[in-house]
């Protein structure tokens, strides 16, 4: 009830929810398309609750889904294989080795994060927050470089189904250290759209009645870096995606050609690891995201000195 109070938006009731999450359904439903999920994997993904997602997503995931639940295992990465990536015009064997060992051991890593909203969509960044994100705590993106000055928290966190064993789910949360608010509650898998046809990283957000989903191309530089591309065209293209479901099972999905991102992952002249992660609308910067990804066992010696 503390959320329904908070709220700057009604709550229309548990089928709906909040006003500004049932329009933006609505708003999917008309400018998407009708999909069926079980044909179209690839845009197959968790969906949260109305009320919000937060940081326990995980535990209500493991719950509805009989998994046993395991947080910051040793040498618990975002993709089991970085090499089930490989595909004709992508060489996963000349990605530098420090880039590859993150994504398949990022429980290994702490990460420091800045961040740079465009001046002119910053007001907008704030109506999101306000309407959005931190109601729902998902998506909560920091505003100021202030905000994530004390840190913020990684955990890799993997969903075992408990009858076979398997990995059925690995998803990252992360949270600033000052507010506690969840900046993501994100899934990590591979898929390979229809438009598209070869492996891409997937990366789905429960939201209420839903996802987002992002489907990112990779691509390797001259010096063994990495580059994720949303860069898509149409829909079954990577790129970012909007899907909706009703009680009864059926879906929606809105491609929206206008949301593009980027992330390069490098190592720089200091031999850090470091990530910058640009997001784009209309072609237009709004958002920029600089990371430092230290191996844990660097930042405990530091710590000693």
């Amino acid at each position: 009830m503390y959320y329904l109070m908070k709220c700057p938006t009604p709550w229309l009731g548990n089928n709906r929810g909040y006003l500004t999450d049932w329009i933006t359904q609505c708003w999917v439903r008309l400018a998407g398309r009708k999909i069926k999920l079980t044909a179209n994997e690839w845009l197959q993904g968790s969906t949260g609750d109305n009320i919000r997602i937060g940081a326990d997503f995980f535990e209500r995931l493991a719950i509805a889904n009989d998994c046993k639940i395991s947080k910051n295992s040793n040498h618990a990465g975002l993709l089991k294989s970085f090499p089930a990536l490989h595909s004709d015009v992508f060489s996963s064997e000349k990605v530098l080795p420090e880039i590859v060992r993150f994504y398949e051991s990022t429980s290994d890593f702490e990460m420091d994060v800045w961040s740079e909203w465009c001046s002119v969509f910053k007001p907008f960044g704030w109506l999101l927050r306000f309407l959005f994100s931190h109601r729902l705590q998902q998506l909560h993106m920091p505003i100021s470089a202030l905000e994530t000055s004390a840190g913020i928290t990684s955990e890799i966190i993997q969903l075992e189904d408990i009858k076979t064993g398997q990995i059925r789910f690995v998803g990252w949360l992360r949270t600033m250290v000052e507010s506690g608010d969840t900046i993501y509650a994100g899934l990590y898998s591979i898929c390979s759209p229809p438009k598209y046809d070869r492996p891409c990283v997937k990366v789905v957000f429960p939201l209420p009645n839903g996802n987002a989903i992002v489907i990112m191309k990779p691509e390797v530089c001259g010096d063994g870096s990495l580059k994720l591309h949303s860069r898509g065209e149409i829909f079954g293209d990577a790129g970012f995606y909007f899907v909706v479901q009703d009680k009864s099972g059926r879906a929606w999905a809105k491609y929206v050609r206008s949301m593009r991102e980027t992330i390069h992952v490098y190592v720089d002249k200091k031999n850090e690891l470091r990530a910058d992660h640009v997001l784009k609308y209309f072609g237009l910067v709004f958002l920029r995201l600089h990371y430092r990804m230290i191996p844990r066992i660097d930042r405990s010696r530091t710590k000693s000195i």
